[in-house]
């Protein structure tokens, strides 16, 4: 099942994890010291604002329902990119709107307009699972750029798979607030990783997997859009197409393998 489908249940089990959990235990998840394989509402924190979900335009102004994938902000010279998985921007025709830190129908770090998007040429040559990462350009407020007002993570490809447990932050479809997970990667095959992480369902597609440096070295995709069963996540593993993508993305130069 694909993780941006827009009708999706969490599983029983995940369902009442993410109700009886307590609150100092989603602050501990978070920061990437809880217990692993658990998924909990997210924490507002510094970090976790960084992360925000994808609306349509139009919906952006009343958000609430409307969301279908996750995002977030990574650090670049222009202070305006976020990362997301492919499959969450090919074929979008609609303008999109990026909102950080969404909870609860309220963007309390504004809305920003998706200007444009750059797809992999793996991705859009055959639709490559190995390539399912995107990076999008979001327009300036005010005079500042998205990382500007909530931070960015370093993006960063060639680390080593399960060096350090990551830290999962997703805009589930059924929910209007965040949920997070930290776990311990495990390579799936050379080219893909996956992490246990029950619940995570349609919209969690993008989302940062955020390690114990604060560099995001996956986003939620890849093999099966994500993976068939809302438990198991994978991503792709960042080698050096996703680099050339981000160096590219971050200058926003042409390029071939871009698309918007």
């Amino acid at each position: 099942m694909p993780r941006t489908q827009h009708t999706s249940r969490l599983p029983r089990y995940a369902a009442l994890v993410l109700l009886a959990l307590p609150s100092a235990s989603a602050a501990a998840v978070d920061a990437g010291t809880g217990p692993l394989g658990v998924t909990v509402t997210a924490a507002a924190t510094a970090r976790s604002v960084r992360v925000g979900a994808l609306f349509v335009a139009g919906r952006g102004d009343h958000p609430r329902g409307g969301h279908f994938c996750t995002a977030s902000v990574v650090h670049s010279p222009r202070h305006d990119l976020v990362v997301t998985a492919a499959h969450c921007l090919d074929g979008k025709t609609e303008q999109l709107v990026f909102v950080p830190g969404y909870r609860d129908g309220v963007a309390p770090y504004g809305v920003w307009t998706v200007g444009r998007w750059f797809l992999p040429q793996g991705w859009t040559a055959g639709r490559d699972e190995d390539s399912d990462v995107a990076f999008a350009v979001v327009d300036r407020r005010g005079g500042e750029g998205v990382e500007d007002v909530v931070g960015g993570n370093r993006f960063a490809a060639g680390t080593v798979t399960g060096a350090t447990a990551v830290t999962l932050t997703a805009y589930l479809n059924s929910r209007e607030e965040p949920v997070s997970c930290t776990d311990l990667p495990r390579p799936d095959h050379r080219t893909q990783q996956r992490v246990s992480c029950p619940g995570l369902g349609g919209g969690s597609s993008g989302s940062p997997w955020v390690n114990g440096d604060g560099q995001v070295v996956g986003v939620l995709g890849g093999h099966e859009h994500g993976g068939a069963t809302a438990d198991v996540s994978y991503s792709v593993v960042f080698g050096a197409e996703a680099a050339h993508l981000y160096d590219e993305s971050a200058g926003c130069r042409e390029s071939h393998v871009g698309s918007s």
